[in-house]
Order: structure tokens, then sequence, then C-alpha cells
């Protein structure tokens, strides 16, 4: 599915990436939950990769919170910026590495559900226009949610497939 245009596309791209991506993870035996990714990447298995996903989730709560009242979000997060986002994402994988990977699960999921609560209480128009929310700059709000959903959901999806045999 080519990148959301409307909220329908989103919420749909959402909810197929997300359940994909878990359906996918449902089919691991508990010994490749667990496997170590190849050395060079920087998340090491797949509670760091569902780690990260829940990680942005927040970040994408917080700029949202931030920006809908009135004010100007650190973006990606207070000491960072776009240039620096390896180092934050270093910053993630260090705070989540000693996380069960169960109780990850639990916390994206909650995270997933608190950003479709957000898409489902906007319009269309106010999901994709762009400039139409001061804090979201030239862009639209439905960009900023593709990146931290669907997209995400994607890459990630990518990503352990290539890494875990």
């Amino acid at each position: 599915m080519p990148r959301p245009k409307t909220k329908n596309e989103l919420i749909t791209l959402n909810n197929k990436n997300y359940d994909k991506l878990l359906a996918f993870i449902g089919s691991f035996s508990e010994k490749q939950l667990n496997q170590e990714f190849p050395e060079g990447y920087l998340n090491r298995n797949i509670r760091d990769v569902l780690a990260h996903l829940h990680h942005w989730h927040i970040l994408m709560l917080n700029w949202y919170k931030v920006g809908m009242a009135g004010n100007k979000p650190d973006m990606p997060a207070k000491g960072y910026t776009w240039k620096t986002t390896p180092d934050l994402n270093k910053e993630i994988w260090r705070k989540y590495k000693d996380i069960d990977i169960n109780e990850i699960k639990k916390v994206l999921q909650n995270s997933f559900d608190e950003l479709q609560k957000i898409i489902g209480k906007h319009t269309q128009e106010e999901l994709f226009e762009k400039r139409r929310f001061k804090w979201t700059g030239t862009t639209s709000l439905g960009s900023y949610l593709i990146s931290s959903t669907s997209s995400h959901y994607d890459w990630a999806y990518k990503l352990i497939k290539k890494c875990v045999k």
C-alpha cells in the first residue's frame, strides 16, 4: 500500500503493518525471539526493535501533547537534533536493554493504542493539511504519524526478517 493520503488509509495501513509485525513475531520460537542479531546492528534482538518502536511512539505522543498545547516540542528529543538521531537511538537502546520482551510488548501495545486514539479524533483535513498546526512546521500531522507508526512497523518487520533466520 502506498503512503497514506487519507485518514482511512492511515488507520488501515497502521493496523495492517502492526498486525503483520506482531503475527510475524508471534510465529517465532522462544529461542528465535531472544536470538542476537548479526554484528553491526544497533538493535541487537527483537526486544530492542520493539522497544525502539515504543519509544518513538512516546516521542510522538509527547510532540503531540506539547505542540497541541501551543508550544514547540523538542524534536526529536531534548538535547538531540535530527542529525544526532543515531545518538538518540543508542540512548533508547540503553534505556530498554534490560527489560523483558513481554513487558516491552505490553508497553508497545499501550503506546500503539494511544496513537490510534489521536488519529481517530482528528478529521482528515487536520491529519493531512500541511501547515495546519504550527508545531508541525511545513508538513502535516499525518506525516509525523505515518513516520512513527506504519512506516516504522514496516522498517521493523524488514529488519527482523533480515536478522532472524
